[in-house]
């Protein structure tokens, strides 16, 4: 049933992609989805070390420790998604739309590690999960508002890249 799981989460993150990864905000996103990846696997593997958490079923168990699927293509969809719809929200509304991700991600991990074999809490609880997830999500978010800040110019980061080549908005990135 796992290995199902693992597919099943594969294929519908992968078809997601085109989706989520629209080219408005495509630099923006792209930076959410790396930046979300490299925070993810770094959490993990730390929670991982200290034998918190751990993935019996995982996607290439004999190289990773972390379960790759989730930490670079599911979690950081995720966070992409969630930057979208917080991008112009203001600080109650960003906290109101936090709990519509994560308590029922909370939830089905919760679930998930009582029935199946895709995770094994060890020192973790379904508690461990939801300010992870917050966690994550508010960095995250943070990021977006730190480069936002950075890049003051948003004809940048909301080019429409069909009416320039990437000479001319690396040129823009540059100076």
């Amino acid at each position: 049933m796992e290995k199902l799981l693992l597919r099943a989460l594969f294929l519908a993150s992968a078809a997601s992609v085109p989706f989520v990864l629209k080219r408005k905000n495509l630099l923006m996103l792209l930076i959410v989805f790396f930046a979300k990846g490299v925070l993810s696997v770094a959490l993990d593997s730390y929670f991982i070390k200290k034998k918190k958490i751990a993935y019996p079923e995982r996607p290439f168990p004999r190289t990773f420790d972390a379960n790759i699927l989730y930490d670079f293509l599911f979690y950081p969809l995720l966070s992409v998604i969630w930057v979208r719809t917080t991008y112009n929200s203001k600080p109650l509304e960003l906290l109101t739309r936090s709990l519509y991700f994560s308590i029922p991600m909370s939830l089905l991990q919760w679930a998930l590690e009582k029935k199946t074999k895709l995770f094994k809490w060890n020192s973790w609880s379904v508690l461990h999960t939801f300010a992870s997830l917050n966690f994550t999500l508010f960095t995250i978010r943070g990021f977006v508002g730190l480069i936002r800040r950075i890049i003051r110019n948003d004809g940048l980061l909301n080019a429409d890249e069909s009416r320039y080549d990437s000479a001319e908005l690396t040129a823009n990135a540059v100076g």
